[in-house]
């Protein structure tokens, strides 16, 4: 499922409370989600990036569903990052809020996608290397509300709306809307 990507604008993405809006069925959470035993003390130990690229290769095809985070059965691109997660480290740090399918939102003064990463993960500088987390600006006066995991060789790793996980070439276009890079805890 690689190729190019064209941006879609209902491809959902970032933490921003939705009112009404649920979260996506238990069986769709990174909870209720049969991963491989998490490696243990992974952030003591480390993460060797080629481990993280794996891991978020293993989600290629996995249909999109927006909240969710199954490998197989569904995931949305935060569903991605929080699957890893999950697969890495056991437990999610934390459960996101309801959030919005919508990049075409005006930028909130809070940016609770980059506030989260964060929180959680470490923000680094520099080349972008395979295994981090990129989280993107798809409109450039809007939210971060978009995010995948470096794959190395100018792509990456990301959930795009009506179709599935795919990796896609980390061109121009996504680049010039990075709003953050991050490493998972421990990535070596």
């Amino acid at each position: 499922m690689s190729g190019s990507f064209e941006p879609s604008p209902a491809c959902g993405r970032g933490w921003r409370e939705a009112p009404g809006e649920g979260k996506a069925p238990a069986a769709f959470s990174s909870a209720a989600s049969p991963h491989p035993q998490p490696l243990s003390r992974e952030r003591e130990r480390g993460v060797p990036r080629e481990r993280i690229v794996a891991a978020a290769r293993a989600w290629l095809g996995t249909p999109y569903i927006h909240q969710a985070a199954a490998k197989g059965r569904g995931a949305d691109c935060l569903g991605l990052v929080r699957g890893l997660w999950a697969e890495l480290y056991g437990a999610e740090p934390e459960a996101p809020p309801p959030y919005t399918p919508d990049w075409n939102e005006a930028r909130a003064s809070e940016e609770p996608l980059l506030s989260a990463a964060r929180r959680h993960l470490v923000e680094t500088g520099g080349p972008i290397l395979p295994g981090q987390v990129l989280i993107f600006r798809v409109l450039t006066t809007g939210p971060a509300k978009h995010c995948g995991v470096a794959a190395g060789g100018d792509r990456f790793i990301h959930a795009y709306a009506g179709r599935a996980v795919i990796e896609s070439a980390l061109s121009r276009w996504w680049r010039e809307r990075l709003a953050g890079v991050f490493d998972f805890p421990g990535a070596t």
